[in-house]
């Protein structure tokens, strides 16, 4: 047998020691968000630590101001090989409500299912279950070979579900140990359960927490209801001002950057077959909402959007209070893509406000930190390396997809590190990340370590400049 043939028999034959190795890190409750978990946080990244030093990684925990990230460093066998950095999260999300739980959280199990096997716990697909395939790549690799094909680096966050507050300046304090030729990203998920995916595409974002300001405090309706600016009505009229009727985006500029798909693209997006109707059918809609002359596919990964995630004002409890409030509040975030500007898109959209607040009205605005938009250029060596080797791997081939949501630690790596990231999960749409019952697919687990595996050799038989 080959080498890579060794390794992967390997890992079929290690499943349930693997298995018991991601059930450890799945009973750890490392919720982020919570600081009663702190202690549990810094529990999973010691666990990461001693596990990573077990399998020959230089590895170390580092204190942030929140929660610890995890960096450990391997050197291979090829020398001429890329350097590949490789990053997940091992923080989750909380688990309420805790009632809707079909079985403890953080007991995970295997349980049956009609699609078969899955891993059911929190963590288990977000990301605990996803950075355990590649550490798993790497153990068998070693065990099987002594050393690993090529440089190997690892950074681990605690912090990805609490919005990242230590990442930005962990990253540029730390620059020189985390820099790469390429960054790998198990963070996405599969076009279907047998269908492995390249993410070539994400949405960047802006976020803007908007409030008018009208009266000084709240009125009554009878006595102040006609001279009184409301500024709900206020609101809902900039909100109404910022789509026009066929779904476009009024801001001036909005569309600045904002690139056509190429016919390849196209034409691959088209081969995938998806089921617009149903897709929206399936959370009780009928009609596509967004821009006209798009398909529901490109509304979702290659159309920018604007979106009011929330509305509060006035008397919201039972019952009814008849007030003209003293403030109106709205979130609104946007969606971006190519090569629009976050703050451009920003101006825009506190001058929309402005230019339509009427007399004794006035405005404030809470910002959430915008990220630009990431496009992977997929003709590149690597890309098609590694979407061979999935092909190999799976039942059906690799397809390039697009991504809806963001994930802003990739332009991070961009920015700030000056490197490309390959987008590679094995996690799928009804794996219920962030709710009740999480579960991954046992398959994911099993097949996404032997992806690895193929990827690693891929990519360390690339001696081409990445």
């Amino acid at each position: 047998m080959s080498e890579l043939e060794r390794v992967l028999e390997a890992v079929d034959g290690g499943m349930p020691e693997a298995l018991g190795r991601l059930f450890e890190l799945l009973k750890i409750d490392s919720i982020s968000t919570d600081p009663a978990y702190k202690e549990s946080c810094l529990n999973a990244a010691n666990w990461l630590v001693d596990e990573l030093k077990n399998i020959g990684f230089e590895a170390a925990r580092h204190d942030t101001p929140g929660h610890p990230m995890v960096v450990g460093h391997q050197k291979g066998t090829n020398k001429d090989a890329p350097h590949l950095l490789f990053y997940g999260h091992y923080d989750v999300q909380p688990v309420d409500p805790l009632e809707l739980w079909n079985t403890p959280p953080f007991e995970p199990a295997i349980e049956e299912t009609p699609a078969g096997k899955v891993i059911r716990g929190r963590g288990a697909a977000d990301d605990k279950g996803q950075l355990m395939t590649f550490v798993e790549a790497c153990r068998y690799w070693r065990q099987v070979t002594g050393s690993l094909p090529a440089n190997v680096s690892l950074f681990f966050e605690g912090e990805e579900e609490s919005g990242s507050p230590s990442l930005i300046p962990f990253l540029e304090e730390n620059k020189q140990q985390l820099k790469a030729d390429l960054a790998l990203v198990c963070d996405t998920g599969m076009w279907d359960s047998n269908t492995p995916t390249i993410s070539t595409m994400l949405r960047g974002m802006v976020g803007e927490e908007v409030t008018i300001t009208g009266p000084s405090l709240d009125l009554h309706s009878g006595m102040y209801g006609g001279p009184a600016i409301n500024p709900i009505r206020v609101l809902n009229r900039i909100l109404a001002d910022l789509h026009d009727d066929n779904g476009q985006i009024t801001l001036p500029g909005f569309y600045d950057g904002v690139p056509e798909l190429s016919d390849s693209i196209k034409q691959q997006w088209s081969s995938l077959n998806h089921d617009g109707q149903a897709f929206l059918e399936s959370v009780g809609l009928s009609e596509p909402a967004g821009e006209k002359g798009y398909s529901v596919l490109e509304q979702i990964w290659a159309r920018p959007t604007c979106d009011v995630n929330g509305i509060s004002g006035g008397y919201t409890g039972e019952g009814f209070k008849t007030v003209l409030p003293s403030t109106a509040t709205a979130k609104v975030s946007f969606r971006l893509v190519g090569d629009q500007d976050p703050d451009a898109i920003q101006k825009a959209f506190y001058q929309h406000v402005r230019d339509r607040l009427p007399p004794d009205c006035s405005v404030s605005f809470k910002t959430k930190d915008g990220s630009k938009a990431t496009v992977m250029q997929v003709d590149s060596v690597p890309f098609r390396q590694a979407q061979r080797a999935l092909s190999d791997e799976w039942e059906n081939d690799a397809v390039y997809a697009g991504c809806g949501g963001s994930i802003p630690v990739v332009g991070h790596i961009k920015t700030i590190l000056e490197m490309d990231s390959l987008l590679v999960g094995f996690g799928l749409d009804d794996d219920a990340i962030h709710s009740p019952n999480e579960k991954y697919s046992l398959k994911s687990f099993h097949k996404g370590i032997r992806s690895w595996v193929r990827i690693l050799d891929a990519l360390s038989k690339n001696q081409s400049n990445i």
